[in-house]
């Protein structure tokens, strides 16, 4: 099983993502308001300010989506995300990880623990 995680920086997509995960059979999603470092140094910290201007695509906002799922799902929602918002490469679209779960109780019981 992985932890899958996802920054999303253009929030406008949330929907769908989230359509497509249960498309996947991808339940218990957790979606998070998040803000970015950059937004908040070049806000927060006067010092940074010019870095307003320099980090490609900056939102001051986004949304972080996590979920546990099954290995063999990771490709398919990868697939999915980059089919609604292009791909992750791009600058400023957000941001796509994952991590192994060695211990998890309280899953839906579809996923095999």
């Amino acid at each position: 099983m992985r932890l899958f995680v996802m920054v999303l920086n253009k929030e406008e997509y949330l929907d769908e993502i989230l359509e497509a995960f249960l498309e996947l059979d991808v339940h218990g999603a957790t979606v998070i308001d998040s803000v970015g470092m950059g937004h908040l140094l070049s806000f927060e910290i006067p010092i940074f300010a010019g870095l307003r201007s320099v980090l490609p695509g900056n939102r001051p906002y986004n949304k972080t989506i996590f979920s546990v799922v099954e290995d063999e799902q990771v490709p398919k929602i990868v697939d999915a995300i980059e089919q609604i918002i292009g791909g992750l490469e791009q600058p400023g679209v957000g941001i796509v990880f994952t991590m192994p779960v060695d211990f998890a109780k309280g899953l839906a019981s579809e996923l095999n623990v």
